[in-house]
């Protein structure tokens, strides 16, 4: 573990070139996942609910390029500059895009406060576990990107299976919503091949070269640890804070264990 408020040793020029293409990526991938969603749902091509669905899945995904930063604290930037643009859009905000960006994927239950707080809640997520992460741990990363994918792909598949397939309910009343055997099954499975595949691109094969080495056993191990610690968690939080407990506890879990073995 190393503290990088600073550039890496040796950080040159073709490093900060490097750095300043993935920011741009980064950015352009963004942006491109939330103006179609959103151009889609004006044109009424696609429901409100597909609209969020959209979003919550391929915005998120930007996590996979923050590896290959060489100075990983840039992504911080761009997490914080992704909550601030969800904070702002609002039914009331006198800036078209930010209120276009509610009125496309804004949910019922969000009308009271007039402001995204479930997308706020993922953002705020993200923000916080790339932030710790970039600057505590930065070889690292597989952590909080595992984490993050399954609040974004788990918990969101977990939801459709356990609505249209689930028979099988768990009933933990302060959830605020209920739960099924069926959607948490796949909470878990789903969970562990997320984990499976980001431990084993990042941490084993190690693409980037800037992460901790991963041995095959540990990504396994890892695996079926991380997917666990998520599914208890996912089960016994409270609906609207699952994405924040879920991703941020999970990794933090995972990541302390994780310390006695690397």
């Amino acid at each position: 573990m190393l503290l990088q408020l600073l550039p890496p040793s040796g950080y040159s020029g073709s490093d900060i070139t490097n750095d300043l293409l993935m920011i741009l990526i980064c950015y352009a991938y963004v942006i491109m996942t939330i103006l179609i969603p959103v151009a889609l749902k004006k044109k009424d091509k696609i429901s409100k609910f597909t609209a969020r669905k959209m979003v919550h899945l391929f915005a998120g995904l930007v996590v996979l390029f923050v590896p290959f930063f060489v100075w990983a604290i840039y992504a911080i930037f761009i997490a914080f500059s992704l909550t601030l643009f969800v904070y702002l859009s609002s039914k009331e905000s006198n800036i078209k895009q930010f209120r276009d960006l509610y009125e496309a994927i804004g949910e019922e239950a969000e009308e009271k406060k007039g402001r995204l707080s479930g997308p706020l809640n993922y953002c705020i997520s993200i923000t916080l576990l790339i932030g710790i992460f970039a600057i505590f741990s930065p070889t690292q990363l597989y952590y909080p990107i595992a984490g993050i994918l399954i609040m974004i792909i788990a918990d969101t598949l977990a939801s459709i299976i356990g609505k249209k397939y689930g028979k099988h309910e768990i009933n933990l009343k302060w959830t605020g919503t209920k739960r099924t055997v069926e959607g948490s099954t796949v909470f878990f499975i789903s969970a562990f091949i997320l984990c499976f595949i980001t431990f084993y691109f990042f941490g084993y094969l190690n693409p980037s070269s800037s992460q901790d080495q991963l041995l095959f056993t540990n990504v396994i191990v890892f695996s079926i640890i991380t997917a666990a610690i998520a599914t208890v968690i996912e089960l016994v939080s409270y609906t609207t804070t699952d994405d924040l407990s879920v991703p941020i506890l999970t990794t933090l879990i995972i990541w302390l264990l994780g310390l006695t073995f690397i």
